[in-house]
């Protein structure tokens, strides 16, 4: 067992008869929904609320029910995948958006009354920025915001399909990569960056979770809670 199918299976202990479940994208939560598929074929009921149209195929093909956020008051616990994890007198930061998820994953996590990452020990990291920082972008004037963020220093990148193609979500964005580190302040960055127009979302998730399942290659699970 490696240690990202480890921390996903683990998470499981907080799923219980009736919730409903925030269901993240990415190489992580892939093993989470194939153990959560196994109890609900065994009787656990659980209603799933996706966060890109790959976890949608994967959890129809696994059998989970699935609702619309749109239909959703409150979701009971979000479990998601992270880039990078980074802790610090009680506070968890992290970078997401590596599957292109990132406006979804945020949107889900934030209607939850608890949120889960599961993550391997290498995305456990002792500051932000190595991992490239997604920002979501609109495709009107896109050039703009890569014009003022090239200004700023933060060197981006468009992420691009295998073709060369400009690579766009799941809600029709462009996706730009911040190349720099580290990132000191994650909290200024965030709102810097939020608030620049043309600028749909960003993928650093600063005090967006309270549980972290961090295990490694043995399959040796950790467990911290904020």
């Amino acid at each position: 067992m490696n240690g990202k199918q480890a921390a996903g299976e683990r998470a499981l202990d907080y799923i219980e008869d009736g919730m409903v479940v925030g269901l993240g994208t990415g190489s992580t939560v892939f093993y989470f929904l194939q153990a959560l598929s196994k109890k609900v074929a065994e009787g656990l009921q659980v209603t799933g609320v996706v966060t890109s149209i790959q976890t949608a195929k994967l959890a129809e093909e696994l059998n989970i029910p699935l609702m619309d956020l749109n239909d959703v008051k409150v979701i009971d616990v979000c479990v998601d995948g992270a880039d990078e994890i980074y802790t610090e007198s009680g506070h968890i930061y992290g970078i997401k958006g590596g599957g292109g998820a990132l406006l979804f994953e945020k949107l889900v996590a934030e209607t939850a009354k608890m949120r889960i990452w599961i993550a391997d020990d290498a995305k456990v990291v002792s500051h932000l920025g190595a991992f490239g920082l997604p920002v979501e972008v609109v495709q009107f004037g896109y050039m703009q915001v890569f014009q003022q963020l090239t200004a700023k220093g933060y060197a981006p990148k468009q992420r691009l399909n295998e073709d060369d193609t400009p690579y766009t979500t799941d809600s029709g964005n462009y996706l730009l990569d911040l190349q720099f580190e580290p990132i000191t302040d994650p909290i200024s960055l965030a709102t810097e960056l939020k608030m620049m127009t043309g600028v749909v979302e960003h993928g650093l998730f600063n005090d967006i979770t309270e549980v972290t399942i961090i295990a490694d290659a043995t399959g040796s699970a950790m467990v911290t809670e904020i």
